[in-house]
């Protein structure tokens, strides 16, 4: 990836500081964004050392109209970004009859627009050239909305079929584009409480999380779920949604309802 930069967000640490670690050790430039600009330069100076490559950094708040705006800016105006991870993305939301509104707005702020606005800034560029990545990290609660909270796996339900739809219209001009799962991972999304509740089993390590996650790209998977013992699971529920697409829009209601 020598002569490549990613741009990837929340890279200060968790998963996306394991992502700049590995695209570092490929060779790729870096641009790191995430709030904390004293971890985010920590990070830099480590990876620099480390892998004699170029990193810069951008402390912003994506959920801040201002700081998203510049974040943007960077990935219209510099044609040295070939790749983007939306790695970014906020959680801990309560029931939702006891949810806090202010906190509901951050987080579709950070796991929905913030997506969207950054991988709509830079489509444009990859697509004319027939080039690029975009990855997208969104969650296994994208297909169980009825085993988490509310707000939480729908924002990350929207960042599957978002990526979906971008596979669909990019991937025909030569981006390519992922959409990656995972389950319960260790990072500091998780509080050392929350997690000693949970079974071991159910709890991978960060770093091989995204080594699996990168394999799926490596093998040009648009969808990698890195639990996920058998991808043909997977595939057939894909299948069977696409098996009601003939009957979805039809000019009269199904006969049940007259």
């Amino acid at each position: 990836m020598t002569k490549q930069t990613i741009l990837i967000t929340g890279a200060s640490d968790g998963i996306g500081a394991v992502y700049a670690d590995r695209f570092a050790g490929r060779g790729a430039n870096l641009i790191l964004v995430a709030r904390r600009a004293d971890k985010l330069e920590a990070l830099a100076a480590r990876l620099r050392a480390d892998h004699g490559v170029d990193v810069a950094t951008i402390a912003a708040d994506l959920a801040n109209p201002d700081d998203l705006a510049r974040v943007e800016a960077r990935l219209r105006d510099d044609a040295a970004i070939t790749g983007l991870v939306n790695n970014a993305g906020i959680a801990g939301e309560t029931s939702f009859a006891e949810a806090d509104a202010a906190h509901l707005t951050g987080m579709i702020a950070l796991n929905i627009l913030a997506v969207t606005r950054l991988s709509a800034a830079v489509a444009p560029r990859f697509a004319a050239s027939g080039a690029g990545a975009i990855v997208n990290i969104t969650s296994v609660t994208a297909l169980m909305p009825d085993g988490f909270t509310a707000v939480y796996p729908a924002s990350k339900a929207y960042v599957l079929a978002f990526t979906e739809a971008l596979q669909a219209e990019l991937g025909a001009r030569g981006v390519r584009v992922q959409a990656v799962l995972p389950g319960i991972t260790r990072t500091p999304i998780w509080d050392a409480a929350q997690l000693a509740g949970i079974p071991a089993a159910m709890v991978m390590e960060v770093t091989d999380m995204v080594d699996a996650a990168l394999a799926g790209f490596d093998a040009g998977e648009v969808v990698t779920i890195p639990a996920l013992p058998d991808m043909a699971a997977y595939d057939a529920y894909v299948a069977a949604r696409a098996a009601l697409r003939p009957n979805l829009s039809l000019a009269r209601p199904a006969p049940r309802y007259l």
